[in-house]
């Protein structure tokens, strides 16, 4: 299971900065005014070596009241679910009482804490750490979140406790690394658990028509036609300002788990409600982790055939971003349709894992650049020379040219498209990354001949002063 790491602090010290940090993304909003953040933010960290979940917090300074309160409650239940509680402070403002209260909300609802000293940069970092030891946790880390100083540091020894934890994990049973690992994810509600008992061929999993029936991550492994299979059906998603429960949003994390620990997750919706916001935004989640994806549109029976042909429009109109995807109807309490799920999921699985070779792929990359050539930037033309594998799950399709950092995006996703195309990669994202040669002659001027300096020289006198 990925760790989850919860920034806390009080307001203004700069937990969303890190955020962004550690996420390498926008996604926390960043002010110089405190009281921004009211909300749980997730994410998925990709600083460091070991893959986890990062939570913002909002600020907590003791004392509150109203809409603060239930801002605080917020945090609890962030340290609670989090396995490491990462406490900012500010240097430059030194120790406050609010910090001293941050640290007994820590130490009363954390697993264990780290001390991050920010806004550092600058300092000295004794100096900026010596206040702090009052505290009483132990090698408090001065950080510049903004600047980026010493945070790669910063994770390193926080994720360090998790490495064995990995390497177990990796070393599973030999039936769960052999078999498929599939993922059922989506809103509450929705007929996740129905369709994972109709997968399995009996009663697995408890359902009941009441959102939220199912509060954990249960993998279940199952063989069909010869092929293992490890069934994760999760806790549905919901929009964090509508989950209630403490023990509900335990769930959120075990799904974001279980979609990284998938292979390939089955994102099922409810065509009655249509493609909602929340919808979206799980779809894009699993997009950005790269995983292989099957969208099923359940309760499909008892619609009419304009409703039909409505959510059929709306799901083509809201996800444009999932055109590769393959999308299924089905009812899950009827099971119809539901045979086609697993040749899907193979067909994804597949091409997530597909080996293609140097040749075939600049043979591609020829075709395409040959029908429909890159821009010209500055009067120059992009030039794309080869392209080879760089890895799978998801494909990733390195082309290395001159000037392509300066390729649009509209050319990256038709040359995407063109790949897909070509390979058959149906059911999966691809990933294209760049790769731009270096000049040998770069800095480098031509010696001139001694004839050549003549003639320069000789030119050089019709030159009005």
């Amino acid at each position: 299971m990925l760790p989850v790491i919860a920034l806390i602090g009080r307001p203004n010290v700069g937990k969303s900065t890190l955020f962004n940090r550690l996420t390498r993304s926008r996604d926390a909003i960043v002010a110089d005014y405190a009281g921004l953040t009211r909300d749980r933010q997730y994410g998925f960290g990709k600083l460091g070596q070991i893959p986890y979940i990062v939570i913002d917090t909002c600020g907590v300074a003791g004392g509150e009241e109203g809409i603060a309160e239930a801002m605080v409650e917020q945090t609890i239940h962030a340290l609670k679910e989090a396995d490491v509680a990462i406490i900012l402070v500010d240097a430059r403002a030194g120790l406050t009482a609010a910090d001293e209260h941050v640290v007994k909300l820590a130490r009363k609802h954390a697993t264990r804490s780290w001390l991050a000293v920010n806004k550092a940069e600058g300092l000295d970092t004794t100096i900026a750490c010596a206040e702090f030891y009052s505290t009483g946790i132990a090698d408090p880390v001065a950080i510049s979140a903004s600047h980026g100083d010493r945070v790669s540091a910063l994770i390193e020894a926080v994720l360090e406790e998790f490495e064995d934890k990995e390497s177990g994990d990796e070393s599973d049973s030999e039936e769960e690394d052999s078999a498929l690992r599939i993922a059922i994810v989506g809103r509450p509600n929705v007929g996740k658990s129905t369709l994972a008992n109709r997968l399995l061929g009996e009663d697995r999993f408890v359902v009941f028509d009441q959102p939220g029936t199912t509060r954990d991550s249960v993998a279940v492994p199952f063989e069909r036609n010869d092929r293992k299979y490890l069934l994760i059906d999760t806790a549905g998603i919901r929009r964090r300002a509508r989950v209630k429960e403490t023990v509900e949003k335990f769930s959120i994390v075990k799904a974001l788990q279980a979609i990284e620990r998938a292979q390939v997750v089955i994102a099922v919706l409810d065509a009655h409600e249509g493609v909602t916001e929340q919808d979206v935004s799980l779809l894009g989640l699993v997009l950005e982790r790269g995983r292989a994806l099957v969208v099923v549109a359940n309760k499909w029976d008892g619609m009419s055939a304009s409703d039909r042909r409505h959510v059929r429009n709306e799901l083509e109109r809201r996800t444009p971003f999932l055109d590769f995807a393959e999308r299924i109807t089905i009812s899950a309490l009827h099971g119809t349709a539901v045979g086609d799920l697993l040749p899907a999921v193979e067909r994804a699985f597949a091409a997530a894992t597909r080996d293609m070779s140097t040749t075939a792929l600049t043979k591609a990359l020829e075709s395409a650049v040959a029908e429909h050539p890159p821009p010209l930037v500055r009067g120059r033309r992009i030039r794309l020379r080869y392209a080879h594998q760089g890895g799978r799950n998801p494909p990733v399709i390195v082309i290395h040219g001159n000037q392509t950092d300066k390729l649009p995006d509209a050319y990256r996703r038709f040359l995407i498209n063109r790949f897909r195309k070509i390979f058959k990669l149906k059911g999966t994202p691809v990933r294209l990354s760049l790769k731009t040669g270096r000049n040998p002659f770069e800095g480098r001027r031509n010696k001139l001949t001694p004839r050549q300096e003549r003639k320069r020289r000789r030119l050089m006198k019709h030159v009005k002063k």
